[in-house]
């Protein structure tokens, strides 16, 4: 039996260490998968070069737990080691077996791990560890590696009938969450779930009737557990695969969502970078946060995050499915993920092929993109306000929906409003409503103008409608609800005022009065007769920032903080102004004030509590 002490080399350890250490203790499970997935393709690999005669037909690597053993043991019938082999890929840790294989074989292989710490993970939750190996080279004799730990390691021949490789764990005290069946179920379905080679754990049993009629018996049928699906949608070709299977491929991966996407991108390219991988987009809800982390990041059909903010694009991460790039390292950084010049890369392919499909299918199928607008509005503002290059490409597909549901992209409907919405200053007004209901009575005014009402509801429109102004000159949106409209869309005619500067002195204090104090800011505008005696208002500006604020990044100057301002606009040419303007008794003309500006408020959701209450009392005196 040899004894000797594990050769750690300096000068390639620590900068293995600095790029693969790991932070999370769980990774060690995937690490151990990886080697002895790695150990079978390494076998498969040799027999297509007919460098083995080994039968590599049931290829398979198998997870085995012994609660009163206290041991987990991870088994696979792959290349096995030869004694040499051992002391040169274990004993000296920082000189890779993975890293030497590729190098030898590149462009043949295809092989998960390239760093010599990987199998090293196994002492993060074991108190010593075993190897017991078999090579698949003829004459090879098994031997047993033993280590608790220290750099002090046994290796002697021992006995093992066939090919491959057993890691057994003997499982610290500290780590006895590790023995629990359920626990290792759920870190195999975590990581290991679309690894590339057969990936056994227990068994399941189920009944099954055998025979007919009366003499029909149920018997149990015991299966192998297998946890993983080797041959996912993404690996395949896009050609050979229907509907359907993108739709059981979404339910695999999100079995817990019932909900089918709307449509989906497959991503398959070799140059100047290996990726593949499918895109969902699935029907997005109004928050935003409850839609993020639902991309899967594989490295070789090996899980390596769900957190991928930084390795994508922002608003990417509201997309659902799985990216696979060799070219991405595997690791949980997400700091080193982030600098890496290949990640860059993808996510600079991703946004573009993003974009290219949604242009696709607007081109292709109008009307079914207009159904689907809706549902991916808020993934298309937020890639236009966060990437310029989606931005150039979206406006092209971008829709704006009216409030009677036809939809038309920016310069369509900027073409269509000029000629009526054009204002004295040769701006396009483009009206909007974030609340048909809530201000139907100020599109109801716009529409008896001729004027058109678009509809922007998401979480995004205070900042999306500042990146369209910007984008087309000479256009400003304003929400349908921010002046009376002859003030939204200015012209040259005016309407001469009834009332003299005297009549609206003596006015404004009694509509003052019948007002809550600080809120609100009394305004005379002569308007038509037609035309609601008491309108409220909230300037464009101040309530654009007061959202923005709300969804990060629009306190400008601390705006996004004041308290909510609104204007009281007087009709002043309303027969019910001149009334209470003329109405001698001063409790009456009190009355019929606080009656019409309570009108107001509850017009627009303002009137609450203690002054609800009394406008309704109030209002059933007046009724008898």
């Amino acid at each position: 039996m040899a004894q000797g002490k594990i050769n750690v080399q300096t000068e390639n350890i620590f900068p293995i260490i600095k790029q693969f250490l790991y932070s999370d203790q769980e990774i060690f499970l995937r690490e151990l998968i990886s080697n002895a997935v790695d150990a079978t393709q390494k076998l498969k690999t040799l027999a297509s070069l007919g460098e083995t005669k080994a039968d590599v037909s049931n290829l398979r690597v198998e997870v085995k737990l012994d609660k009163d053993a206290k041991t987990l043991t991870f088994s696979d019938n792959g290349i096995g080691m030869t004694e040499e082999e051992v002391d040169k890929y274990i004993n000296q840790i920082a000189f890779s077996g993975a890293e030497e294989f590729v190098q030898k074989y590149k462009d043949k292989a295809s092989v998960i791990g390239h760093f010599g710490l990987g199998f090293y993970s196994a002492f993060m939750v074991a108190s010593k560890v075993e190897i017991i190996t078999l090579s698949h080279k003829e004459g090879s004799k098994a031997v047993r590696w033993e280590c608790d730990g220290s750099p002090n390691f046994s290796l002697e021949e021992t006995d093992k009938a066939a090919r491959g490789t057993d890691i057994v764990l003997h499982i610290a005290e500290d780590s006895v969450e590790y023995l629990e069946k359920h626990k290792i179920q759920q870190l195999l379905d975590k990581y290991c779930k679309f690894m590339p080679i057969e990936i056994k754990f227990g068994t399941n049993e189920r009944t099954e009737k055998v025979g007919e009629g009366d003499d029909a018996k149920e018997e149990k049928i015991i299966e192998d557990n297998i946890i993983n699906n080797p041959t996912p949608a993404w690996t395949k070709v896009p050609a050979d695969l229907k509907p359907e299977d993108y739709k059981n491929f979404y339910r695999e991966l999100y079995p817990m969502t019932f909900d089918e996407p709307l449509f989906h991108i497959h991503l398959n390219v070799d140059y100047p970078f290996n990726l593949t991988g499918i895109l969902f987009f699935p029907k997005l809800k109004g928050n935003m946060e409850m839609q993020k982390n639902k991309i899967q990041l594989y490295s070789n059909q090996v899980f390596v995050t769900e957190s991928v903010e930084g390795i994508v694009p922002d608003f990417l991460t509201m997309l659902h499915g799985v990216i696979d790039s060799p070219d991405i390292p595997l690791n949980v950084s997400r700091s080193y993920l982030q600098s890496d010049a290949n990640v860059k890369k993808i996510s600079k392919y991703i946004s573009r092929k993003v974009a290219d499909k949604l242009e696709e299918l607007y081109k292709n199928d109008r009307a079914d993109f207009e159904e689907k607008w809706d549902d991916i509005k808020i993934f298309i503002e937020y890639g236009m306000l966060s990437d310029d290059k989606f931005l150039e490409k979206a406006k092209n597909f971008a829709l704006l929906k009216n409030t009677e549901g036809v939809a038309k992209t920016m310069e369509e409907y900027l073409e269509q409003i000029k000629p009526l919405q054009t204002d004295k200053d040769n701006k396009v007004v483009v009206l909007y409503t974030s609340n048909k209901d809530d201000q139907y009575s100020y599109i109801s005014a716009a529409k008896d103008k001729g004027y058109d009402v678009v509809v922007m509801d998401s979480p995004l429109s205070a900042h999306f409608v500042g990146k369209l102004e910007q984008e087309f000159k000479d256009t400003t949106f304003t929400r349908v609800d921010a002046d009376t409209i002859d003030k939204l869309i200015k012209k040259d005619e005016e309407i001469p005022s009834k009332l003299s500067e005297d009549d609206e002195k003596k006015l404004k204090p009694v509509i003052e009065g019948a007002l809550p104090k600080e809120k609100y800011t009394v305004v005379f505008e002569s308007m038509s007769e037609k035309d609601q005696p008491f309108t409220i208002t909230q300037s464009e500006f101040m309530r654009r920032m007061k959202d923005m604020n709300a969804v990060g990044g629009g306190g400008m100057m601390g705006m996004g903080n004041l308290p909510e301002m609104y204007n009281m606009v007087v009709n002043s040419n309303h027969p019910l102004i001149s009334k209470i303007l003329n109405e001698k008794e001063e409790n009456k003309q009190k009355d019929m004030t606080k009656q019409a500006t309570d009108l107001a408020l509850l017009s627009q959701n303002l009137l609450k509590g203690e002054a609800l209450n009394k406008f309704i009392k109030r209002s059933i005196e007046l009724i008898n």
